[in-house]
């Protein structure tokens, strides 16, 4: 079984207005795997950058090219291992820190074998979620 985070907008106070209008959709809510990732592992800066962490990506970068440049080569290849093996593990916590600084909030977690369930799992426990969806 795995882990799902689910991050979307707090749940806003009902707002006062016309009887009958119907209620603006929000952002959909995010469902992200809690596990190791193997893509910020094997890509590396080039995933953080992807995902628009630029902060993130550019010290990677940085790091590993100071790392080839200064230490010498067996020790090089060690640490660059050990730095995409932190990126790997790493990855989705920074995906979730910048979900939160877009105002998405950890809503709650999901135990499924795969997303599809893991979805399907959280419109039952959490119906007040579906009007979000598209």
């Amino acid at each position: 079984m795995r882990l799902y985070t689910v991050h979307g907008e707090p749940p806003a106070p009902p707002k006062p207005g016309p009887e009958g209008w119907p209620e603006p959709k929000g952002r959909p809510p995010v469902v992200l795997r809690d596990a190791f990732s193997i893509w910020p592992f094997l890509f590396g800066p080039f995933w953080f950058l992807a995902k628009r962490l630029w902060v993130e990506g550019l010290a990677l970068l940085a790091i590993g090219i100071a790392l080839a440049l200064l230490v010498p080569e067996p020790a090089a290849s060690i640490l660059v291992f050990a730095l995409h093996l932190i990126a790997g593990f790493e990855g989705r916590d920074r995906l979730r820190a910048r979900l939160e600084r877009k105002g998405l909030v950890e809503l709650g977690v999901v135990a499924a074998p795969e997303q599809d369930l893991a979805w399907f799992r959280l419109v039952q426990q959490r119906p007040d979620l579906v009007k979000a969806l598209p």
